[in-house]
C-alpha cells in the first residue's frame, strides 16, 4: 500500500504495557507525555486499571517504550501469557494492598498513643516525649515508605506531587522534633507539651511535631488503601467473563466420547452437550433439536430453538435435548473471547479521571514548598536564630500538609458508600462518582433490568366451551413434563394438582404430546393441530404477537381449545423507576437485543420514549459510543454479559445485582436489589457524595492557606497548628457524616 506519490504507508501495532510504580492520576499523565514525544507513537495510560495502550509503527520494538517509562521512574512490562491450565495466582496489585495494609495498620497502633499523649497533658509522664520519639519513628521511616520513595523519584525528574508534600512535611516535622529532643530542651525529665492556642513567636528547642508527623501519615495511608481496594477491581470483569466458559468438553472420537480440556479443542471437532450443560464453543450443530438459552449473551429471554445446521454460541446453555455440535471457532475467535476483548478496550480506552487534589496540587505544591523556602531565608536574612527560622519554614509544611486532605476523600466515600449498601447500592470508588455529576442520558437494558428476565403467563384465552381452568389444568400438565422455560411458564400458572401426564412426547421443536384424563393434548405451534384456528383465537393471537408476545396453541381431541401467551414481564417498580430518572432531569433510553414490536410495548408500558432495538451483542458499547458522540454524557444500566462491554464504555456503568458476575464487575456502581429504582438512588447517593467530598477537599485547603502567613511569620504555635489540622479533620468527618441520613426514594 502507497501514499500519494508512492511513498509506502507504514502499518500500525498495537502495544499493550503493564505500568508499575504510579501513585496518582498525575503520574499516569506524566508516562503518557513521554510516551507521546516518541517518533510515530500514540499512547494512553489508565491509572485505574494501570496500563498503556500504545500504536507504534510495525516492526517497533517495544523495549524502546518500556525504557522510555523506566526514564521515567516508573516500570513497565509487556502482559505475561497465561498458560491455560495454570491456576489463577494473586495479582501483584494484592502484594501491593496487602503491603499497604499492613502499613497502615502499624500506623494506627502506633501513632493513636502518639497523637493522644501530645494532646492530651495528663498523659504526659516523665519521659513521654522519648517513647513518642520510639513510637514514631517506625510510622515515620517504614509506615511513610512509600511517600518518601515517590518524592524521590519524582524530584529525580524535576517534578512535585502531593506525595512531596508529605514526604517534606512528615520528615520536616520529625527531624524538627529530633532536633528539639537532643540539641534542646523537649528531651529534658517532665517536659510538659501544654495545650495553647496561642499566638507568639518561637524558638523551636523546645516543639515536638511528632503527633503531627505520625497523623498525617496515618491519615494519608488510609486514603490510599482504600483507593488502592477500589483500583484492585479493574480486571476482574475479564476474569469473571472467561469463567462463563465450559471446562471441559464431550468430544467424539471414533464413535465414542472422550472429555477433554476445552484448550484442546479444535476447529472441526464434534462435541456433546447434554441437557443443562453449557455448549463448549461457537458452532453448528449436526444432529439434534433443542431450546439454548443465550440470555446470558444476548439478554434475549425466549430460549432459541435449534436444529441441524443451526449455529450456536459458546458459554450459552443447552435447555432441552440432546446436540452434537462442530466446532467453527474456538480460543480468542470466540464470540466470548471477543466480548472479554470488547471490555477490555472500553476499559482501557477511558480517560482517567483526574483527582482533585492532584489538579489542586500540581499549583499547591510548589507554592507552599517556595513559601517555606521564602520563610527559612526571611527569617535568616532578618537575623533571627537558625532555630526560629527553621521552625518557621518547617510550620509552613506542617499547617500545608494535608491532613483533613487524607481524610476528605475516604471518609465521605466509606459513609456514602455504607449508607448505599444499606439501600442496596454498591459503589467502587471515587472515580465512579465523579462521573456521576454530568450525567444526562440513561441507557436501560431490558432484559432483567426492566423486565423480570423470566418467561410468565401473560393471558389464557380459551374457546367457548372451555373453561380457563381447564385450559391450564391439561395444558399445564403436559408441559409440566418440559423443561423448556415457556413450558414452565405455562406449569406454573396452572392452578391446584396436575393430573398425570401417559405417552409424553416432545415434538422437535414444534411442541409436546400427551394424553391426560383420557384426552390426547398438544401443545406448542398452531402447526401441531389438523384443523386452522377459529377466527376469533386467530385475530387474538396475531394481535398477541404484534404486540412481541409469544403464543402457543393448546387443543385435544383434534380441536383448538385456547391460547396461551407467554411474555417477559414488567417489574413492578420499573415504572416508578424511570419517573424517578426523569425527575432527575435525565432522560431514559431502552435499549435491546428483541425485536423492536417488544421493546416498544415494554417502553409504552414504563413511560419511556426512546427505544434503540434489534440490537447485536458486539454492538451495544457501539449505541453508546454514538449517543456519547452526539454529545451526551450515558449512563448505561444492564445485567447480562453482553451489557458489559456497554457497562465499561458508558461514562458510568450501574449493573443489577441480580445479574451477572462479569456485568457487575464491569460496572462503576452495582445495585444489590435488582430493583431498577436503585438506579435513581444511586445517582441521587453518587451526586451528594461527590459534593461531600468537594466541599471536604476545598475546606482541607482553606483551613492550610488561611493558616500559611501566620506559619510564615513564625507565630503558629505547634499545639495550635495541630488543633487547626484536629478541627479540619473533625470537620471533614462531621460533614461526610451527614450523608448517614441520606433516604431512598423507595
Amino acid at each position: 500500500m502507497t501514499r500519494d506519490g508512492g511513498t509506502p504507508m507504514r502499518t500500525a501495532q498495537f502495544v499493550e504495557l503493564e505500568i508499575g510504580g504510579m501513585t496518582c492520576a498525575s503520574c499516569a499523565m506524566r508516562i503518557e507525555k513521554k510516551l507521546n514525544k516518541l517518533d510515530g507513537v500514540t499512547a494512553t495510560v489508565n491509572y485505574a486499571t494501570e496500563k498503556a495502550k500504545v500504536t507504534v509503527p510495525d516492526g517497533y520494538d517495544p523495549a524502546t517504550l518500556i525504557a522510555t517509562v523506566e526514564k521515567t521512574g516508573y516500570t513497565a512490562a509487556l502482559p505475561a501469557p497465561k498458560a491455560p491450565e495454570a491456576p489463577e495466582t494473586p495479582a501483584a496489585g494484592d502484594g501491593e494492598l496487602r503491603d499497604l495494609r499492613e502499613r497502615l495498620i502499624a500506623a494506627v497502633v502506633l501513632s493513636v498513643p502518639v497523637i493522644a499523649m501530645a494532646m492530651i497533658p495528663a498523659l504526659q509522664f516523665t519521659y513521654w516525649q522519648w517513647a513518642s520519639l520510639t513510637l514514631a519513628a517506625p510510622v515515620i521511616v517504614w509506615a511513610a515508605w512509600p511517600f518518601h520513595r515517590a518524592a524521590w523519584t519524582n524530584l529525580r525528574h524535576g517534578a512535585a506531587t502531593m506525595d512531596t508534600l508529605i514526604s517534606m512535611g512528615t520528615l520536616s516535622a520529625f527531624a524538627c522534633s529530633v532536633y528539639a529532643l537532643f540539641l534542646g530542651t523537649a528531651g529534658e525529665p517532665g517536659m510538659k507539651h501544654p495545650f495553647e492556642l496561642t499566638l507568639a513567636p518561637s524558638d523551636g528547642a523546645a516543639n515536638l511535631y511528632l503527633e503531627v508527623a505520625t497523623g498525617v501519615t496515618m491519615f494519608i495511608l488510609a486514603g490510599r488503601y482504600f483507593e488502592k481496594r477500589s483500583k484492585r477491581q479493574a480486571g476482574a470483569a475479564l476474569r469473571a467473563l472467561l469463567e462463563l466458559g465450559a471446562k471441559e468438553v464431550s468430544v467424539l472420537r471414533a464413535g465414542a466420547e472422550t472429555k477433554i480440556a476445552i484448550e484442546d479443542l479444535a476447529v472441526g471437532d464434534r462435541f456433546v452437550v447434554r441437557p443443562g450443560e453449557k455448549i463448549a464453543t461457537d458452532g453448528l450443530v449436526v444432529t439434534g433439536t433443542s431450546a439454548v438459552d443465550a440470555s446470558m449473551l444476548t439478554g434475549e429471554s425466549v430460549p432459541v430453538e435449534v436444529g441441524p445446521g443451526d449455529p450456536v454460541t459458546g458459554a450459552t446453555v443447552n435447555a432441552g435435548g440432546r446436540l452434537v455440535v462442530e466446532a467453527t471457532r474456538v480460543g480468542a475467535g470466540t464470540q466470548l473471547a471477543q466480548m472479554a476483548k470488547l471490555v477490555e478496550d472500553a476499559q482501557t480506552g477511558k480517560a482517567e479521571v483526574q483527582r482533585l487534589a492532584d489538579r489542586i496540587s500540581g499549583v499547591f505544591v510548589p507554592i507552599v514548598i517556595a513559601i517555606a523556602v521564602a520563610a527559612l531565608g526571611a527569617w535568616l536574612g532578618a537575623g533571627f536564630p537558625a532555630g526560629a527560622a527553621f521552625t518557621a519554614a518547617v510550620a509552613v509544611l506542617v499547617i500545608a500538609c494535608p491532613c483533613a486532605l487524607g481524610l476528605a476523600t475516604p471518609t465521605a466515600l466509606l459513609v456514602g458508600t455504607g449508607r448505599g449498601a444499606q439501600l442496596g447500592i454498591l459503589i467502587k470508588g471515587p472515580e465512579v462518582l465523579e462521573s456521576t455529576r454530568e450525567v444526562d442520558t440513561v441507557v436501560l437494558d431490558k432484559t432483567g433490568t426492566v423486565t423480570t428476565g423470566r418467561m410468565a403467563l401473560t393471558a389464557a384465552l380459551p374457546v367457548p366451551g372451555t373453561s380457563r381452568d381447564e385450559l391450564l389444568r391439561l395444558a399445564g400438565a403436559v408441559e409440566n413434563a418440559s423443561e423448556h422455560p415457556i413450558a414452565q411458564a405455562i406449569a406454573k400458572a396452572a392452578t391446584g394438582a396436575l393430573p398425570a401426564v401417559h405417552d409424553f412426547a416432545n415434538l422437535e421443536g414444534r411442541g409436546v404430546r400427551g394424553t391426560v384424563d383420557g384426552h390426547e393434548v398438544l401443545v406448542g405451534r398452531e402447526s401441531l393441530l389438523a384443523r386452522p384456528l377459529p377466527p376469533e383465537l386467530a385475530a387474538a393471537k396475531a394481535r398477541a404477537e404484534s404486540e412481541g408476545r409469544t403464543v402457543v396453541v393448546a387443543g385435544w381431541d383434534g380441536a383448538a381449545r385456547g391460547l396461551l401467551v407467554v411474555a417477559d414481564t414488567v417489574k413492578p417498580t420499573s415504572a416508578e423507576a424511570v419517573a424517578g430518572l426523569n425527575r432527575l432531569g435525565l432522560t431514559p433510553v431502552l435499549l435491546t437485543g428483541d425485536n423492536k414490536a417488544v421493546a416498544e410495548r415494554i417502553a409504552a408500558e414504563v413511560g419511556i420514549d426512546q427505544v434503540i432495538a434489534e440490537v447485536l451483542p458486539g454492538d451495544k458499547a457501539d449505541v453508546i459510543r454514538r449517543l456519547q458522540a452526539e454529545g451526551r454524557t450515558v449512563a448505561m444500566v444492564g445485567d447480562g454479559v453482553n451489557d458489559a462491554p456497554a457497562l465499561a464504555q458508558a461514562d458510568l456503568g450501574l449493573a443489577m445485582g441480580t445479574g451477572t458476575d462479569v456485568a457487575i464487575e464491569a460496572a462503576g456502581i452495582t445495585l444489590v436489589r435488582g430493583d431498577l429504582r436503585a438506579a435513581v438512588d444511586a445517582i441521587r447517593l453518587s451526586r451528594r457524595t461527590l459534593a461531600t467530598i468537594r466541599t471536604n477537599l476545598f475546606w482541607a485547603f482553606a483551613y492550610n492557606v488561611a493558616a500559611l502567613p501566620v506559619a510564615a511569620l513564625g507565630l503558629l504555635n505547634p499545639m495550635l497548628a495541630g488543633a487547626a489540622m484536629a478541627f479540619s479533620s473533625v470537620f471533614v468527618v462531621g460533614n461526610s457524616l451527614r450523608l448517614r441520613g441520606f433516604t431512598s426514594i423507595t
